[in-house]
């Protein structure tokens, strides 16, 4: 039986960037457990039970500030200013070129070289389940136009369910804005220990194909008699192992799906993807505004110390975890067929991204 970490919050408490850093911890009255520090917004546990009621951590982390800052830095992070890749760190905006930090060459990724992953966030404990997270990307920070502030609340139900509710606004220029979140889960509970068995459903009948550097060239697939079709629930091992393009080049699962949204406000929240890990019993259901979903079977965990290196010394494996991150499209702001992430001056950018365990 999988036990987990206590985390201590003064492993967490330190200065960087001239702010304070620290460990918060949201409770609802069921016993869910969700600590979070301000370094990049990281998600660093999630404690929910398993169907005989035992709590379990569903998500990868660190001990301390020292692994999340040396650790994989998209593990736990809220991402921007720009989740996703941005075809060769260049896009126009009103005529005018710009040039963002290529940190995956030749791409932009996930905001740039200190994106939000590597940002102190100002925080502030609401109460016992909810933690507002505050952060003011710079005009020409990592290359981006424009100032923009934004505003994150984390909040705990008591259906045990994880909200993330974001607001920013461009306050000065046009810019781009795209966020997700990129939690690392897997709902066994052993956090060392393969995903493979878990059974995923995703509501998309399309993919954004991928060019040779793993940015959407602007065609959606069909997913009907492919290895990423995930309308009816299957194991994410029983087909990562097929001949697809698309698995070789991210060796595994690391896709960005369109999701189906019939009938549906862009500002309701609508089911995503379903996860369920069989032994345990535990669910994941995962909801968002946003258009589309990134799913990625944690291809590029290494088991290398000290970066692999998680809570109690559990090595983080190839395929020890999967990421459910619902944002925009990557590389939106190259193909304008694609639902826009541009921003006028005044305009707000509101968005969630709910989280909600159960059992089976």
């Amino acid at each position: 039986m999988a036990t987990y970490t206590d985390l201590r919050r003064e492993d967490f408490r330190a200065t960087i960037d001239g702010k304070p850093v620290d460990l918060f911890t949201l409770r609802n009255r069921h016993g869910m457990v969700v600590r979070i520090t301000n370094y990049g917004s990281k998600i660093e546990q999630i404690l929910v039970p398993d169907r005989d009621g035992t709590l379990g951590d569903v998500v990868q982390g660190y001990d301390g500030i020292d692994g999340a800052m040396g650790g994989q830095p998209s593990m736990g992070s809220f991402i921007g200013r720009y989740c996703g890749r941005i075809d060769g760190g260049r896009f126009t905006l009103d005529g005018v070129g710009h040039r963002t930090a290529v940190n995956s060459p030749p791409n932009t990724l996930h905001g740039g070289q200190r994106g939000s992953r590597f940002r102190v966030f100002d925080a502030r404990q609401l109460d016992e389940s909810s933690l507002e997270l505050t952060y003011v990307f710079q005009d020409g920070e990592e290359g981006f136009p424009g100032t923009l502030p934004v505003r994150l609340v984390y909040s705990v139900g008591d259906d045990n369910a994880l909200t993330i509710a974001w607001t920013a606004v461009a306050a000065d220029k046009t810019t781009v804005a795209n966020f997700t979140d990129h939690t690392f889960f897997n709902l066994s509970g052993d956090l060392g220990s393969s995903i493979l068995d878990h059974v995923a459903t995703v509501n998309a009948g399309r993919y954004l194909a991928l060019g040779d550097t793993a940015v959407p060239t602007g065609e959606l697939v069909d997913v009907t008699g492919t290895p990423h079709d995930f309308r009816t629930p299957a194991a994410f091992g029983a087909r990562i192992d097929a001949d697809d393009r698309m698995l070789t080049l991210g060796k595994g699962y690391d896709l960005h799906y369109a999701i189906d949204r019939p009938d549906a406000p862009t500002s309701a929240p609508v089911l995503q993807a379903r996860f369920l890990h069989p032994a345990s019993g535990r669910t994941l259901e995962v909801l968002s505004t946003e258009p589309g979903l990134q799913l990625y079977t944690g291809n590029n965990l290494e088991g290398k110390a000290p970066r692999d290196v998680g809570k109690g010394g559990t090595l983080y494996t190839r395929y020890s975890a999967f990421c459910a991150e619902p944002s925009r499209f990557p590389n939106a702001v190259n193909i304008p067929s694609f639902p826009s992430t541009v921003l006028h001056p005044g305009q707000w950018y509101a968005g969630s991204i709910v989280y909600r365990f159960g059992v089976a």
